[in-house]
């Protein structure tokens, strides 16, 4: 038997998430952020567990792919690359590039495009930089951020190589080193680095323990393509205030 049936309305363009094979943290973050409601489709690009300047770059010949893996009859309004290492490695205007191969957006961002914005919402130009990262792969984010004028004269890592180890480090670690780090002086915002970082719950805590903005990877990205979709999304922190209350 074929039965006859009628379509819906064009649906409204969607969000587009190209994530890390080994991240476990940004997915879930984002869907926390972004209201139900959202058409919110997520793809995976191949990443090492071990994070090196090498393993970074290596994301480049895979970005295309991946985006062209993003449904092919949806519209998307914004397409997030969740890598803030890796967009340094590689270059935000050539992710952009290499995602538009894929999948037309008229938006291509990534946290490192995402926390430029952000900073200059706020008015924001020293960073105290908190990265889970050897000093190789953090030093190409440093350099990228002084390029467009974002000093970070107060940095600390925990020193990790291993994304499944990033992802377990748990929060009061992550408060503890980024109170330690805004209390070194010389900057005006605390930067918490790595989308596969759990730092959603800890944005508030260290807003109030410092007295200073906190930014971290996936609350700028979030941030970012919800502003270019025009979307109200509960973004925790300073950032958030005027789109929504601080995420609970």
């Amino acid at each position: 038997m074929s039965y006859p049936y009628r379509s819906v309305a064009t649906l409204d363009p969607a969000l587009g998430l190209i994530v890390l094979q080994a991240d476990e943290t940004l997915e879930g973050d984002m869907r926390a952020m972004m209201p139900l409601e959202t058409a919110f489709y997520v793809s995976r690009v191949p990443s090492d567990d071990a994070v090196t300047s090498e393993t970074l770059a290596e994301m480049a010949g895979h970005l295309t792919r991946s985006a062209g893996l993003l449904p092919h009859a949806a519209r998307f309004s914004s397409i997030g690359y969740g890598c803030t290492s890796g967009a340094a490695e590689i270059g935000s205007d050539r992710v952009a590039g290499l995602i538009r191969a894929g999948k037309s957006s008229p938006h291509v961002t990534n946290p490192l495009s995402a926390l430029i914005a952000a900073c200059e919402h706020l008015g924001v130009t020293r960073l105290a930089l908190l990265s889970p990262y050897v000093a190789q792969v953090s030093a190409k984010l440093r350099d990228a951020l002084a390029r467009q004028g974002i000093e970070t004269p107060v940095f600390g890592s925990f020193d990790e190589a291993e994304e499944a180890k990033v992802v377990r480090i748990d929060g009061p670690s992550i408060v503890a080193a980024a109170v330690d780090l805004a209390s070194r002086g010389g900057a005006e915002a605390v930067f918490l680095s790595c989308t596969n970082l759990r730092t959603l719950g800890v944005i508030d805590q260290i807003e109030r323990e410092t007295g200073q903005p906190c930014l971290s990877s996936n609350q700028v990205l979030a941030w970012h393509m919800a502003q270019a979709a025009g979307i109200t999304a509960r973004i925790p922190g300073r950032l958030g205030q005027g789109m929504v209350t601080s995420l609970k």
